[in-house]
């Protein structure tokens, strides 16, 4: 007869999650007054890279057909919107992007950044 390895009765819980998540964190909306920045204004702002885990999404949802469309960024602007408000960055446009760019396992993102004063 053999002998057959019994499971553990107590196996060991898994440790918490202690890596780095994606986000700094998840927003619903945005926070900061309006800016009223159009397409044409947020073109001359220079892009410049972000990390994404010093972001805040102002999005909760992402729309998995325009994170899998292979022209989503082919009309508007190629680089995410990035608000700088309060010390804190929240992206306002470009989830997408930046999901994609997490999935491609890089940790920045060329976007362009509005610094908002109170």
């Amino acid at each position: 007869m053999r002998a057959i390895a019994e499971e553990p009765r107590n196996p060991t819980p898994c440790p918490p999650y202690t890596r780095r998540v994606i986000f700094k964190a998840v927003g619903d909306g945005r926070p900061y007054p309006e800016h009223g920045y159009t397409t044409r204004r947020w073109a001359e702002i220079a892009p410049r890279q972000v990390r994404l885990d010093e972001l805040v999404t102002t999005k909760r949802t992402l729309d998995l057909a325009q994170l899998l469309s292979e022209d989503s960024t082919f009309y508007g602007d190629l680089f995410a919107h990035v608000v700088q408000w309060r010390g804190a960055l929240y992206l306002e446009d470009g989830l997408h992007r930046a999901v994609r760019a997490a999935l491609a396992q890089r940790q920045v993102l060329h976007a362009r950044v509005l610094v908002v004063e109170d």
